[in-house]
């Protein structure tokens, strides 16, 4: 189960990592050197939505994550526990109530402070200001759970391949290597 917790979480890092990437557009300008201040990147994420689009995506996560574990579980042990689901279920919950949204919000200004300028920041605002700013954080949500679900049979085997070649080279490595007992005896 703790193995379950850490892919989910991971997962989660990685969602939370590639939103974020995900909202900076590539034609900001770098014009103007100024650092941006505090209050610009706490003004441009107020403009993102940030806090209502970190929550959406954990959600859309936790039920692809959700998917990925229910197709480990019965892989592994051939068939799901009667209450697999709705343990999962409560403990994703858990995950997402849990979660200091704002706190890792906040840590991330710093971040935007050093990759992006002012006038970036400005013009980031302004494009997502924008009608068609505000339809790409309308549908990226959405935009982002449907090609996760189009993407997660080619992970899951992915996973599910490399998990075997993982194991297959931990065995060649317990084959190959020779063990040291405690007293300097060298076993084969």
């Amino acid at each position: 189960m703790r193995r379950i917790v850490r892919m989910a979480a991971v997962g989660l890092a990685v969602c939370f990592a590639f939103c974020f990437a995900l909202s900076a557009p590539v034609f900001a300008q770098t014009s103007d050197s100024d650092p941006a201040t505090k209050e610009d990147v706490v003004g441009y994420l107020h403009t993102m939505r940030s806090h209502d689009m970190f929550e959406e995506m954990m959600e859309i996560q936790t039920q692809s994550i959700q998917k990925v574990l229910y197709d480990q579980v019965q892989q592994d042990k051939g068939e799901i526990p009667t209450n697999f689901q709705a343990r999962m279920k409560k403990s994703m919950d858990d995950l997402i109530k849990g979660m200091p949204a704002d706190e890792i919000i906040q840590a991330m200004i710093p971040s935007y402070q050093k990759h992006f300028t002012r006038s970036d920041i400005q013009a980031m605002n302004a494009f997502y200001s924008s009608p068609v700013g505000q339809k790409v954080l309308q549908e990226l949500p959405e935009v982002t759970q449907e090609g996760m679900q189009a993407a997660l049979p080619i992970i899951s085997k992915y996973l599910s391949d490399w998990k075997k070649r993982m194991e297959q080279e931990m065995k060649d490595l317990d084959k190959s290597s020779t063990k040291t007992a405690p007293d300097g005896v060298v076993k084969e």
